[in-house]
């Protein structure tokens, strides 16, 4: 791939970060839940942003999975028994700049069937 069209798709990538993350904030009461993904591994986590801190994560490399739409319900899963333990429910989903499909849309859905709202 050219530099040039890789310097413009990253930053496109960039911008979305940006607008998504001006509209929303995680709090204590509901927290907000980014998600990051590589080439190989897909990452989750809780941040309260009040105070700074991981309320939780879940790592698709400690669990020993990829990224494709199957691995990524094993995550959500851990991830939902994760926020479960912690009493937390409710979070603001927070896409990273990623478009809503594939692997991040099957993440999302398989966290609302773990019983996480948002």
């Amino acid at each position: 791939m050219l530099k040039s069209i890789q310097k413009r798709k990253n930053k496109l990538q960039a911008q979305r970060k940006a607008r998504i993350r001006g509209k929303i904030s995680g709090t204590q009461e509901k927290p907000r839940l980014t998600v990051f993904k590589s080439n190989k591994y897909f990452y989750a986590q809780v941040i309260d942003d009040a105070s700074g801190s991981t309320l939780a994560a879940a790592d698709g490399k400690k669990i020993g999975v990829g990224v494709n739409r199957e691995d990524v319900k094993k995550i959500a899963q851990e991830l939902g028994k994760n926020l479960a333990s912690k009493n937390i429910d409710t979070v603001v989903f927070d896409r990273n700049g990623y478009l809503y499909h594939g692997v991040v849309a099957s993440f999302a859905d398989a966290l609302r069937d773990a019983g996480i709202k948002f």
